[in-house]
């Protein structure tokens, strides 16, 4: 399982113009899910979203996980993450799981994200329109493999 994970001041996302879910302070959360994944990748996804430390204390540190500091969750289904560009032009899909299990997969991880924080999403398989405030900015990449 793949993730990129935004720290945002504010973000949003919507279907047809219509808004699914948006979040003010929190995390901007990109996950997709590879063939294979199982409850181990789910919870090392979940466990690595929930307790990042990226938010600023009263020092002035990056030491408050997003539950910690008043903040919510706002996760989108992105198959794409896991492109491979490295031969030719177009972008390989191959590694990206079916999108039934993906489905599941990324239902039982907001189960799992919403145990510890307010969460909102966009909707699975639909071309959305996502904005957003980057909050520093602060981007992370997650893999449940460590391929990186």
């Amino acid at each position: 399982m793949r993730a990129v994970v935004q720290r945002v001041a504010s973000a949003s996302v919507s279907v047809s113009g219509r808004i699914t879910g948006a979040i003010e302070k929190g995390l901007l959360v990109f996950v997709g899910v590879e063939k294979g994944d199982g409850p181990e990748d789910l919870e090392y996804t979940a466990s690595k979203i929930t307790g990042l430390r990226v938010f600023e204390d009263r020092e002035g540190r990056m030491n408050l996980d997003v539950k910690e500091a008043g903040g919510s969750l706002l996760v989108i289904s992105q198959f794409n993450l896991l492109a491979d560009c490295r031969k030719g032009r177009r972008p390989s899909f191959d590694r990206a799981e079916e999108p039934q299990r993906a489905r599941e997969m990324y239902e039982a991880l907001l189960k799992r994200l919403g145990e510890s924080a307010r969460v909102e999403t966009g909707e699975f398989q639909a071309h959305m329109d996502v904005r957003l405030v980057n909050d520093g900015p602060v981007t992370l990449i997650l893999d449940s493999r460590k391929g990186f």
